[in-house]
């Protein structure tokens, strides 16, 4: 498309070295030198994620908690050498809440 074509606005803007370099880069991985057609596709199709990381760290809380309880149900059966079904019930929940918002997160992944 040719300016007479209707691209009569332009768009100015300065970068970094550094940015200019993650410029390059990613032309490269597209494999393309078409700076201009690279920057009008970008922001014209580009999109931009943002990750809520809250999920992320309640998972991460939740992990916790189970490593948590496996190391003091290991450490009563190396002591006693018996293990309670509600120790093994617990974890049971514990995994499937965790299953659950790993479930959730990848589905939000696959939206994307």
């Amino acid at each position: 498309m040719r300016y007479s074509e209707g691209r009569t606005v332009g768009l100015y803007t300065k970068v970094s070295p550094e940015e200019k370099a993650v410029i390059d880069q990613k032309m490269a991985l597209l494999g393309t030198m078409n700076l201009r057609a690279y920057l009008r596709k970008m922001a014209v199709d580009g999109y931009i994620v943002q990750l809520d990381m809250g999920s992320v760290a309640e998972l991460v809380k939740l992990l916790r908690s189970i490593s948590s309880n496996v190391n003091q149900i290991a450490r009563r059966c190396n002591e006693t050498r018996n293990i309670y079904a509600q120790d093994v019930e617990d974890l049971r929940r514990g995994y499937a809440q965790i299953w659950e918002g790993i479930n959730a997160l990848l589905k939000k992944f696959e939206a994307l």
